[in-house]
């Protein structure tokens, strides 16, 4: 691998965050250690997102973005247009519009065309807020019920305020606010703070547990029991508020980022390093596994939300960040080999899930070099890893014959499944976003 060299600082447009460059103690220009190239992340995120997922995802006949791709990046049918995807790809296309300026025309137009799909057509214009799911034309279908999720609208939050801070447009800020305002409304919790998780199409927020109910009708459509609230919508609520804090100056919008913000850094995560996956209404946890992925990516979602609170060198949020980062490298680590387990115990010698998933990967990738710019003078533990890490991807996540990145590998590497590209859960933001932001803090 080739050598790389940390920046002494980097520009206020870098996707990655000003106030890690400048923070105390980051390892300076005279040092030097084995890790990624960044011209070979930019030129992974190049070519996945320029020769394969864009343009070749735009629905040109019902909006938004073809979900179903191959592994060669066939496309397939779609089962649905799925709120999530559909909001991801809007902020992947934004965000690579800002990294790339070269493309940028191109990608601000990809964009556009994911809002417009998302405000016309995902848009509840009945009883507003935003669809969960659709069928495959794009219409409302009984079959697939009408529960709405602050996960899914988090994330119409999290991409239309991309696409607003790149591109200007007004429909992006506007759809932004509407969704933001459609939770504020309906989904927040004003006693206890946070969100409640599952609401009826009218936003009637749905608070009531049945035990006696057989266990698919207790749960909603992201598998969270009703009348319980989970680390999973609260944490892409922090990564949403942050984003949309940076174009909406309106103080309940920096009330709810720091609301949650304090949720996340002082309830759900815990020592040693873990995140409490699934909590009461007020906030007691609820026992379950660890989550290694969701460790690694909360590390890095609540360093960002700090600095856009204007607290970038908080320590509090820099020890528990770190935290969460050490816990997954003691435990969900494969030294081995290199990369991170699914999930395990907050104990546990060893996971419980030795699977290695892609996003989880990602994160991993993102937040070991947030780490070792922040603490790399203190010990080379989060380089080493770092440079591990991507050996690990490059080798084994992405797929050396068509591109792109696989979805699961066991513990050794080998390709689970069928290798196909994309689905209504696999999307580009996880990935991009990684390297992306990897090749800004390493570019010299």
């Amino acid at each position: 691998m080739m050598a790389w060299r940390f920046p002494a600082g980097l520009v206020a447009a870098a996707l990655i965050l000003p106030a890690i460059a400048a923070a105390p103690g980051a390892r300076g220009d005279d040092s030097e250690s084995s890790g990624p190239d960044p011209a070979a992340l930019r030129a992974s995120v190049h070519e996945e997102l320029t020769g394969r997922w864009y343009p070749a995802t735009l629905d040109r006949k019902v909006g938004g973005f073809h979900q179903n791709l191959a592994r060669d990046w066939t496309p397939l049918p779609d089962d649905n247009k799925f709120l999530v995807y559909q909001a991801r790809m809007v902020w992947t296309a934004a965000a690579f519009a800002e990294f790339e300026p070269s493309r940028r025309k191109e990608f601000l137009g990809h964009a556009r065309h994911g809002v417009e799909f998302l405000d016309s057509t995902m848009r509840d214009h009945e009883h507003g807020g935003f669809h969960w799911s659709l069928n495959a034309r794009g219409e409302v279908d009984p079959k697939l019920g009408d529960e709405k999720h602050v996960y899914g609208i988090a994330f119409v939050i999290y991409g239309a305020s991309k696409a607003h801070a790149v591109g200007g447009d007004e429909r992006a800020l506007r759809v932004a606010r509407d969704a933001f305002d459609w939770l504020e409304a309906h989904a927040h919790d004003a006693e206890r703070g946070g969100y409640f998780e599952a609401l009826r199409r009218d936003g009637t927020a749905i608070t009531e547990y049945d035990p006696k109910a057989p266990i698919a009708d207790r749960q909603d459509r992201l598998g969270v029991y009703y009348g319980f609230k989970s680390m999973n919508s609260h944490i892409h609520m922090l990564e949403a508020l942050a984003e949309l804090a940076r174009v909406d100056d309106r103080p309940i919008v920096r009330e709810r980022l720091r609301e949650v913000f304090l949720i996340v850094r002082d309830k759900i995560a815990v020592e040693p390093g873990a995140l409490n996956l699934y909590l009461t209404r007020d906030w007691r946890a609820i026992p379950a596994h660890n989550s290694f992925g969701h460790d690694v990516e909360t590390a890095f979602l609540l360093v960002e939300a700090a600095e856009v609170l204007g607290e970038p060198n908080d320590e509090t949020t820099w020890s528990v960040a770190r935290s969460l980062v050490d816990h997954a490298l003691d435990w969900g680590w494969d030294e081995a080999n290199g990369g991170f387990h699914d999930k395990g115990d907050s104990f546990a010698s060893g996971p419980l899930d030795t699977t290695k998933v892609w996003w989880t990967q990602a994160e991993g990738l993102n937040a070991l070099a947030v780490m070792d710019h922040r603490f790399g003078r203190e010990t080379d533990r989060y380089a080493n890893a770092l440079g591990k890490q991507w050996d690990f991807i490059r080798t084994r996540m992405l797929d050396s014959e068509f591109g792109g990145w696989f979805a699961e590998t066991d513990r050794d590497g080998n390709r689970i499944g069928d290798g196909f590209k994309a689905s209504q859960w696999k999307a580009n933001y996880h990935t991009s976003r990684a390297l992306m932001n990897v090749a800004r803090i390493l570019q010299p």
